[in-house]
């Protein structure tokens, strides 16, 4: 249970702490409306997320019988993918680190909550490196014994959780917060905190295997 809980917990601050495109514009958001709008919006990610490795740990639970032969490549083949990532998040924040910034205008109306938990939902689910995330994690931490309908419960929870937590206190922030983690600084030591995170997930994983 408790094992299950951290495994979701680290799920989800790893494929949330980076401040992308959809950070930014959550912080932004939240500054010009309210509290209220900017929360839909943080949950109607967290939702996305939880819905992934919801998604992920029903199919990672269907495939293990059938994936039982090949289990050590294929926690070794996870845990090359969790480090790809984590390299690929790193190397694309210290690019976009070292561009020139611009600046970005926007007029458009603000939605209202409802809106914009929709929006940022849609926005997020559209994202395929999510689901290869937690697929990676589910998949790469199958053993022998299969785990249990509580213990993934507790999974997807605590991965929705961890997840509504960062997306909640970007969203909380507003403006103050908001210029130190969406900035060009802000953007980069997030990203490879979260890499740093994948790459430890990784590495338990490879160690395991050959352990």
């Amino acid at each position: 249970m408790r094992a299950a809980l951290a495994a979701g917990l680290l799920a989800g601050y790893g494929i949330a702490v980076p401040v992308g495109a959809v950070g930014t514009y959550l912080v932004a958001l939240t500054a010009r409306t309210s509290w209220k709008t900017g929360a839909c919006a943080a949950l109607g990610v967290a939702a996305a997320d939880g819905l992934y490795a919801l998604i992920a740990v029903l199919g990672g639970s269907a495939l293990a019988h059938s994936l039982e032969p090949v289990t050590h490549p294929l926690r070794r083949l996870a845990g090359s993918v969790l480090l790809v990532l984590a390299v690929r998040g790193a190397a694309q924040a210290i690019a976009h680190y070292r561009e020139p910034r611009t600046a970005v205008r926007s007029d458009a109306a603000p939605p209202r909550p409802v809106r914009a938990f929709i929006g940022l939902w849609g926005v997020t689910m559209m994202n395929p490196l999510t689901v290869l995330y937690f697929a990676a994690l589910v998949l790469g931490g199958q053993t022998s014994a299969e785990p249990g309908h509580l213990e993934q419960a507790v999974f997807v929870v605590a991965a929705f959780a961890a997840s509504a937590s960062w997306q909640l206190l970007l969203a909380g922030s507003g403006a103050l917060l908001g210029r130190l983690l969406t900035g060009s600084r802000g953007r980069l030591c997030t990203a490879l905190a979260s890499s740093a995170v994948m790459t430890a997930l990784a590495l338990r994983m490879l160690v395991a295997h050959v352990s």
